[in-house]
């Protein structure tokens, strides 16, 4: 039986020793376009499991593994969807300079 795309995720989580809400914060603020991730705890807890994963910096590996489960561009909400953005159109975009190459 396939596995479902959060329990792959997970797994990569988990192989790279991070939780999965250090996963997710570390994803979206790789992105090039992303200012800022917003949060949503509903407890104290899960607040401070969010800002603690605030500076989680994912690795290129994980990154591209993390893409291989969702690809860029796919979306979960077509309906929703009026335009393509340009960090899914051209992969340069999609993802700040590592700070491991400067």
């Amino acid at each position: 039986m396939d596995q479902k795309p959060s329990q792959q995720l997970a797994k990569i989580a988990d192989q790279a020793g991070l939780t999965m809400i250090q996963l997710a914060l570390g994803f979206v603020t790789a992105h090039r376009g992303v200012t800022s991730a917003i949060i949503g705890p509903r407890t104290t807890d899960h607040l401070h499991s969010q800002l603690a994963a605030a500076d989680t910096v994912l690795s290129a590996d994980v990154l591209d593994a993390i893409d291989a489960i969702v690809a860029p561009g796919v979306d979960l909400a077509p309906d929703e969807k009026h335009d393509t953005p340009p960090a899914l159109v051209h992969a340069v975009l999609r993802r700040r300079p590592s700070p491991v190459s400067r």
